[in-house]
Order: structure tokens, then C-alpha cells, then sequence
């Protein structure tokens, strides 16, 4: 059966790919499965429920949900009708929920759970075109999505010629979904995506994807961001069964109980994995932890096509034996992929996995462009550390006079909801998107990413700077949980560090620092130093004018909630800028450590 609509997908799994855990989730301990027909009977009661509601094509419904499979249930039930899904991030502030829930012309809000009802309540009466809020979980006063489906079971027969004849009226080309980016300046704006949209991004990929369709994938990033929406479809378009993690703190557990074939990530979640296995190295004595960091040494030196001779790759074997293994083991033994998406994943751990036989697909993508617009492969020569793969071939990419990439193809979005002047900003007279991203096209294809280019500053020695490379140098560090470099105007580069507080406590434990709290931690002489020195020594990798020249560290972690970071992790400088004027002043010495107005050298 061709597939043009994303709802295609579980009506050609009843033909071609039932299973008994099409979709899986821990609840109370214990792992809840769905067959393929219970999925497709859930969706349709669901339509039949909001057809019965009085649900018409183009209303909109917004989700506010964790990971589950009632979020596929909702999702497709929504699109066979015509019903435009309006998932969104539970992290947003109040403003930004009023905003979206007025601007998406939303009548419906579905909530998962009493914590998520508890953000959106107040923020819901701010939106008068809201008329129900419901919820998976039982909530005492607030209506069960258990209603609707039910109402769908008892207007089953009313409805269900009807459903036949929307749904084949629903073309490829109708709009399916706005998810609102979350940007790094201002409200976000609603990107709308058609079902072709993320169809010809699932068709593209297909067969770069090395899961057989009897696989298990683990999900725990977001449902309503575009990469993990995207991989979620992907995954069940090639009959795997998708388990839904319990929480982002329980991953480890669950992929050893779901010993899966594959997990989506975000640049973040491999670095922290990456450093609890450093952790447990240096737990290690004599001889186990020599062979622990050779074997690490090695994988930080790894290079595609044996590249490294003979010799290398024997010692590779050695190590993959005594240690790699145990790594494999740790994620399940299974693991045929890891994707990262979101942001830039630094080269030494695509390195160092994939010499571990973790194999680590990078791609690189937008919610505009649904995302994919360029992936990794799993065999060289089209993996490229460093790079984020070939371009799809259904995707045309060129490089603008100033290195932007631009795209176009059938994956690219509908345009901003309700905005047409900011749609035209991004798509010029000739239907190329403009990315914003600086990059470069090399041999077989492969794009590699340099910069953000609304990013990149100069300095007052007319030196430009790309902060994100320098960032994801520092980001190396076991000291460094995030950082923003700044320096536009200025005669050098500086930062603002927020500290890995966990690495750090366990440093200052080992090394008799007393603190009472954090705002006295990052005031400690041995801590200033030690940062220092970390700094000096990445500093050395770095040409001169890029350097790390004065930095000041933050007594608090930045988190989406508070606002510091975006849903996807990514540093929000214009917060961080306001946030930390203090800092930044004294950083250039327009004011000294008392906060008094100060002539810079």
C-alpha cells in the first residue's frame, strides 16, 4: 500500500506488520503493550469520539503529554479527520502558553498528567476558543480522554462511513500539524507541516535506518519536537515496536529491560552518557583501569575505512573484548544505532562510540524542513565524522554567497501559521529556505555545519567568531555543563560557565574544598583555579583570537524550566545576556567586582 498520509502508516502495519508491542510503556513497573489492532481500534474510536464532538477538518486540538502510546492514539485519530495536532512542550512559561493556545486557535487541550494540568490550567483561561481540557491520567475534576474514546465506541456505527470517505479525502498536501518553535528570541511561531511533509522525511530515510522490522526502539525525547515525532513515524513505518522510556532519569534501566535496537538522542544525553562511563573508569584500580582509558584512548583516535593500519585495529580488537563489550552490555547488547539530532554532537564521541560499536548517525534538520535534511550513513564512505551526512536525495541544498545553507523539497513546511511576512523572510521568490546555518557541501554530498549565522560576532580586531565550535570544545570538559561565549565589539573572546555541579561536588570532595552552597563554591579560590586551568588547557587547541580570555561561572544549573536553555537544550543568549549583564560587564571591566561603573582597559 502507498504511503502518503502519516495515518497510512498503522493501517499498512495491519496489513504487512502486526505485532503483539507495536507500542510499549512502563506503567507501575510493570511494561504495558499494544498490539497493532488495539492501536488502530484506539485511533478510530478517537476519531469516532471527536467526530460525535462535533470535530471538523482544520479544528485544531492541542497535546501537552509525556511519552506514551496514547499519544499516537490522539495523533492519528486527530489526522484521519482532518484535525490539525498542536503538540507542545509541558516546559513553557505562561506567556507562551497563552500565546500558543490563542494563536493556534486551539478548542481542545489534552493533558497527560496532574502536573502538566497544574501549567496549563490558568494559562487555558487566558484562551477563550478553549472549551475542554482532558487528560490520560485520572485527575479528579478534569475530564478522561477515556470519554471520547468511549463516545467513539457507542457512535461507531453513525460514523463510520463517514471516517472512510474523510479520510480518503484528506490529500498529502493538507495540513497535519503546527509545532511552534521555541526559538531563542522572542514567541515562537507555528510551523505548519502536511502530511508529505513528514512522509517524503520518512520515505528518505528509510533505508539509511539499520533496523530490521522486527526491532525495538526506545523513545524518551520529546513527542512534540520534530526530530523525535519524526523517528517515532520512521520507526513504525519500518514495523519496529517502540517502548516509551519512563522517564528521561530511568533510561539506563530501560534499555536494559527493553534491550532495544536503537534509541534517538540529543547531543547532551550521549555527552552525559559518555562521561557516567569515564566515571566508572576512574572507579576502577591497577591494570582494569590502564586498559579502561587505552581502550578510550583508542576510540578517541578511531577513524573510518581502517584507516589507522593494522596495528590499530588489532589493538581495537583487543580493547573491544575487554571493554567495549561491558559498553555494549551496559546499553542492552543490542544496539544497532544511536541517532543524534538537535544540535552539533562533538566529533571524539562519534568517534569513540562508533569504535565501540555504538554507531552513531548525526543528522542535521529543522522543524521547517521536517527535519531531515541531511544524515549519516552507517558505512563509510558516506559517514564523516564531524559532518552531518549526505544530503537526502530528495532534498535539493546550495550554499548562499555567505556559506547559508539553503533548501528546498517536499519536506520543507507549509509556511509560519498566520504569518506570512516572517514565511517570506525565510522563503525567498524562489522557494529556497533559508536555514540561518553557515555551512560547507563536500565530497559524496556531505554537508558539514560551521555556524549558526545570526551567531557568529566579530571582534574588535575584526577577528569573526563561530561561538558554537568554541563552545562545544569547552562542553569537552567534565567541569563544563553548558557555556556561552561572547565578545562581540570586544578586543577578546570571554564566557559565562555554568558548572557540572555533580562533577564538581565529587572534585571538591576529593580535594577538601568546604562550600556551604553553590554561591560560595563558585567564589572558592582551589574552584577559580581549577577552572582555570581546564580552560588553559583547551584554550591550547584553539587559535589565539579564539581563546577563552576571562570567564565567570553561574551558582545555578540552566534548564528549559527556567528558562536559560530551549526545550531542544540549546543556550538562549538574549536571557542569558540580561540574565548575567553583571557578569558580562565585569567580564570587560566596565564594572569591577563590587558592580562599580568601571573604564575598561
Amino acid at each position: 500500500m502507498e504511503m502518503k498520509r502519516t495515518f497510512d502508516i498503522i493501517d499498512n502495519n495491519l496489513i504487512n506488520h502486526q505485532r503483539e508491542d507495536a507500542l510499549a510503556v512502563k506503567r507501575n513497573g510493570k511494561w504495558e503493550k499494544f498490539s497493532t489492532a488495539e492501536y488502530k481500534e484506539f485511533i478510530d474510536a478517537f476519531s469516532y469520539g471527536l467526530l460525535a464532538m462535533g470535530f471538523e477538518k482544520g479544528d485544531k486540538i492541542v497535546t501537552v503529554s509525556n511519552n506514551r502510546p496514547e499519544w499516537n492514539f490522539v495523533d492519528n485519530g486527530m489526522s484521519q479527520i482532518g484535525v490539525v495536532h498542536v503538540p507542545i512542550y509541558a516546559n513553557q512559561g505562561f506567556d507562551e502558553y497563552v500565546h500558543i493556545l490563542n494563536h493556534s486557535d486551539a478548542r481542545m487541550i489534552i493533558i497527560s498528567s496532574k502536573d502538566f494540568f497544574e501549567k496549563i490550567d490558568k494559562p487555558s483561561r487566558k484562551a477563550p476558543k478553549i472549551k475542554d481540557i482532558y487528560s490520560f491520567d485520572n485527575i479528579k475534576g478534569v475530564s478522561s480522554w477515556m470519554e471520547i474514546i468511549e463516545l467513539g465506541r457507542k457512535e461507531k456505527s453513525k460514523f463510520e462511513a463517514k471516517l472512510k470517505e474523510i479520510k480518503e479525502s484528506i490529500s498529502e498536501d493538507d495540513l497535519m500539524s503546527i509545532i511552534y518553535t521555541s526559538g531563542t528570541t522572542g514567541l515562537s511561531k507555528g510551523v505548519m507541516l502536511s502530511h508529505k511533509n513528514f512522509v517524503q522525511n520518512v520515505l528518505a530515510t528509510i533505508e539509511i535506518l539499520p533496523v530490521e522490522p522486527d526491532g525495538k526502539f526506545l523513545s524518551f525525547l520529546p513527542l512534540c519536537h520534530v526530530f523525535e515525532r519524526m523517528v517515532n513515524y520512521l520507526v513504525q513505518y519500518r514495523g519496529c515496536g517502540i517502548y516509551y522510556a519512563e522517564s528521561v532519569d530511568t533510561i539506563g534501566d530501560n534499555i536494559r529491560e527493553v534491550n532495544p535496537n536503537g534509541f534517538a538522542a540529543v547531543p547532551r544525553v550521549i555527552e552525559k552518557l559518555y562521561d557516567k562511563l569515564i566515571l566508572k573508569g576512574k572507579e576502577l584500580t591497577g591494570i582494569k583501569k590502564n586498559i579502561f582509558f587505552w581502550a578510550v584512548e583508542l576510540g578517541l583516535k578511531y577513524e573510518l575505512n581502517n584507516a589507522n593500519g593494522l596495528i590499530y585495529e588489532l589493538q581495537r580488537k583487543i580493547v573491544d573484548k575487554l571493554v567495549y563489550s561491558k559498553w555494549r552490555e551496559a546499553l542492552g547488547g543490542k544496539i544497532d544505532v544511536i541517532v543524534s539530532g538537535g544540535a552539533a554532537l562533538q566529533p571524539r564521541l562519534a568517534r569513540v562510540f562508533n569504535a565501540a560499536g555504538l554507531p552513531i548517525l548525526e543528522g542535521y534538520g529543522l522543524t521547517e524542513t521536517s527535519p531531515v535534511i541531511a544524515v549519516n550513513h552507517l558505512k563509510y564512505p558516506h559517514m564523516k565524522f564531524g559532518t552531518v551526512g549526505p544530503i537526502l536525495d530528495n532534498v535539493e541544498v546550495k550554499l548562499a554567497e555567505d556559506g547559508e545553507i539553503l533548501m528546498k523539497g517536499p519536506s520543507l513546511m507549509l509556511g509560519y501559521y498566520k504569518d506570512e511576512e516572517k514565511t517570506n523572510e525565510v522563503i525567498d521568490d524562489d522557494g529556497w529556505f533559508h536555514t540561518g546555518d553557515i555551512g560547507e557541501i563536500e565530497e559524496h554530498n556531505i554537508l558539514r555545519i560551521t555556524d549558526r549565522k545570526k551567531e557568529i560576532f566579530k571582534l574588535s580586531t575584526g577577528k569573526y567568531i563561530a561561538p558554537q565550535v568554541v563552545e562545544n570544545k569547552f562542553k569537552e570538559s567534565s567541569f563544563i555543563e553548558q557555556i556561552m561565549v561572547v565578545g562581540a565589539g570586544e578586543k577578546y573572546a570571554a564566557a559565562i560557565i555554568c558548572p557540572s555541579f555533580h562533577y564538581l561536588h565529587g572534585w571538591c570532595g576529593k580535594h577538601d574544598v568546604k562550600f556551604r552552597d553553590n554561591k560560595e563554591l563558585i567564589q572558592n579560590p582551589k574552584v577559580l583555579a581549577r577552572y582555570q586551568k581546564e580552560i588553559d588547557k583547551i584554550n591550547k587547541r584553539l587559535g589565539n583570537y579564539r581563546q577563552i580570555k576571562k570567564f565567570e561561572l553561574t551558582c545555578s544549573e540552566w534548564t528549559p524550566e527556567t528558562g536559560e536553555l530551549s526545550p531542544t537544550l540549546k543556550v538562549k543568549r538574549k536571557v542569558l545576556k540580561e540574565k548575567y549583564k553583571i557578569k558580562l560587564d565585569r567580564l570587560y571591566g566596565y564594572t569591577d567586582e563590587d558592580g562599580h561603573v568601571g573604564i575598561p582597559d
